[in-house]
């Protein structure tokens, strides 16, 4: 169906057209086919989604050696990356809740009533996400009990000695990549996948999803990265005695490079360039806090994720109720620190979670060709946020602290992160 010769941004388009044409053909032997291509990519995101989930947090987490070698430097950057990306994925849910993109007003807390007939049902819930053996959460494809078994193992990993975990690292990493690989050989199905997708996607249209809706998905998941760049993160700046409008000029360059390159890796030579020699921050907290925070600090994938999947959730029937929203800010927090390292980490990662949760992934094809656009505000939003993390950290160190902050450390930090697009 395609040629290997185009460019992937043209196969994109081409699937997206025969998506169309054959939704318009309405063919019943060609929705057949489209259903079963997209049963067998289901399934194939199914086989890689809980490994990508588990071991991309677990193997950033043994790659963390100097959380415990520079404590004070590694316990601000950690705190800021966490706090900026939770606020991200809290914001993303209160304008998801305002906008409500789906018109659906189940998910409305309907008051003490509704709260105690769902208490049971709640705590049903969460003793289902604790986990009585290390198979069970792969096996019942609970992707809650994968993140708090990946949390878990992280914690007790970033406890060990040095030797030990260098040598868990190894292992994990290694894994990391081999199901990498089989996951690049997937995302090269993505254009048939698309084409099956948005097929079934026109033929259920007049039952399924408006374009109005859409429409306000995309508003919402564009304007929570606004807002969390243009005003939670400068009102961060401004209370620790830091001018917005100074960071942002002297960063400007890097913030290009970072939305032009949808790669915050990409952008990330700049961006230590820039806070150098133009924000004057240290270049033993830049060579350190740089890195580490383009490997964990994914503000804007975060948001993406937990209105993604609200989103497709919803309009595929879900309902959440309040405690279950707000519980997503959190499980959106951990999977974008734990993004995968590739070419459209956090749309691929949204699919992963949806997959895990059987949800049918028609309504993903047709927000594709609009995610390059929201794939460059994110990444831009990613790097800004690392720029001011890496600012308050310097602002609030003494200068005896930045004096022990080994310098090798700064590499050791970058040589052992996991390179993540976006």
């Amino acid at each position: 169906m395609f040629s290997f010769h185009f460019s992937r941004n043209r196969q994109f388009a081409l699937a997206v057209i025969l998506g169309l044409l054959t939704g318009y053909i309405n063919h019943a032997g060609l929705f057949a086919v489209a259903g079963v291509v997209s049963e067998i990519f289901m399934n194939l995101l199914k086989l890689v989604s809980l490994p990508i989930i588990f071991l991309s947090i677990v193997s950033t987490a043994c790659g963390m050696e100097s959380v415990t070698e520079v404590k004070s430097l590694g316990k601000k950057v950690i705190s800021y990356t966490l706090l900026t990306t939770v606020i991200a994925a809290a914001v993303a849910l209160l304008l998801f809740v305002i906008v409500n993109p789906v018109g659906n007003t189940e998910f409305a807390v309907d008051g003490v009533a509704a709260v105690a007939q769902n208490q049971s049902s709640y705590l049903t819930y969460l003793l289902q996400t604790i986990p009585s053996n290390i198979i069970k959460p792969f096996n019942e494809n609970n992707a809650v009990g994968v993140l708090l078994l990946a949390i878990l193992l992280s914690v007790s990993i970033l406890s060990l000695p040095s030797h030990n975990r260098k040598t868990l690292h190894s292992v994990f990493s290694s894994l990391y990549a081999a199901i990498m690989k089989i996951t690049i050989w997937i995302v090269q199905f993505m254009p048939i996948a698309i084409w099956a997708f948005l097929s079934l996607f026109i033929k259920d249209f007049q039952e399924g999803l408006e374009l109005k809706s859409l429409a306000l998905y995309l508003f919402c998941v564009v304007a929570a990265n606004c807002i969390q760049g243009l005003v939670v993160l400068p009102i961060m700046l401004k209370v620790k005695g830091i001018s917005p409008w100074a960071l942002v000029k002297a960063m400007t360059p890097s913030l290009w490079v970072a939305f032009f390159t949808k790669s915050s890796a990409a952008a990330l030579p700049t961006a230590i360039r820039c806070a150098e020699e133009n924000a004057g921050i240290s270049p033993k907290v830049a060579h350190f806090s740089f890195p580490l925070c383009t490997s964990i600090n994914m503000n804007g994938c975060a948001a993406f994720i937990l209105t993604t999947v609200l989103f497709v959730g919803m309009s595929q029937g879900l309902t959440f109720s309040g405690v279950e929203m707000v519980g997503w800010v959190f499980i959106a927090t951990i999977a974008a620190v734990g993004n995968a390292g590739v070419p459209m980490g956090c749309y691929f990662l949204s699919g992963a979670l949806l997959a895990s949760m059987n949800v049918p992934l028609n309504i993903l094809g047709v927000i594709l060709p609009f995610y390059t656009f929201i794939d460059m505000i994110e990444t831009a939003l990613n790097v800004w946020s690392d720029s001011c993390v890496t600012a308050v950290v310097n602002k609030e160190l003494t200068e005896q602290e930045i004096d022990e902050i080994v310098p090798e450390q700064g590499d050791v930090a970058e040589s052992s992160r996991v390179t993540r697009c976006c």
